[in-house]
């Protein structure tokens, strides 16, 4: 039951943060990180396909992402599971590289901008690994890539609990950016490695 419970919880977390997006086309005003910006990098065209085209579909992708880990959907109806793994292949893709070219104008200097580059970077690498295993019908290879992309993915979450408690509690929005620039995807990613080696674990 608490395990249930658990996963609920991070569905739901998924769904929310993966909408939340939504929000910046329907609003009016600025929203969120495009309060620290500079009218002259809002009114660049290039950066605003790219900040855009990352939050619509890496949205996409972390709402659709979590369905790939529920073992009822895969066997049940795996033509499904093909054809979201395929969306989330292609939203990543492009979410990816428009985030690893907007990383270049983070909030916070080079400590955020190495931050996000280094999110980016793994987060393409480990969803086009997930993609060649599952290619060599590598399954066990396939599940441990997409473990961590997800993780990857997942960061869009643990970005937005970290920064406010950070920035309360040190009452400096651009430091706290900083330390989330890495905080939002490095435990993440240590959690997915303890959740790889479990599964290996197990199946040994």
């Amino acid at each position: 039951m608490t395990k249930k419970l658990g996963f609920i919880f991070f569905a739901a977390l998924c769904v929310v943060i993966g909408l939340y997006p939504l929000m910046y086309f329907i609003s009016d005003s600025k929203l969120g990180i495009l309060n620290s910006k500079s009218d002259l990098l809002l009114n660049n065209g290039l950066w605003n396909i790219g900040f855009y085209a990352h939050i619509s579909l890496g949205g996409l992708a972390l709402l659709i992402g979590w369905t790939q880990f529920n073992k009822a959907l895969r066997t049940k109806n795996i033509n499904l599971h093909r054809n979201l793994g395929k969306v989330y292949l292609i939203s990543v893709l492009f979410s990816g590289f428009a985030g690893l070219y907007i990383a270049y104008f983070a909030t916070g200097g080079i400590i955020a901008s190495l931050g996000f580059s280094f999110l980016a970077i793994i987060w393409l690498y480990t969803t086009i690994r997930a993609f060649l295993e599952i290619k060599n019908r590598s399954i066990s290879k396939h599940q441990k890539y997409m473990t961590y992309s997800y993780a990857a993915c997942f960061a869009a979450v643990t970005l937005r609990i970290w920064l406010p408690i950070l920035t309360a509690v040190l009452q400096d929005f651009i430091t706290a950016y900083r330390i989330v620039a890495w905080l939002c995807w490095i435990p993440n990613m240590l959690i997915a490695y303890v959740i790889v080696k479990q599964q290996k674990f197990n199946r040994s």
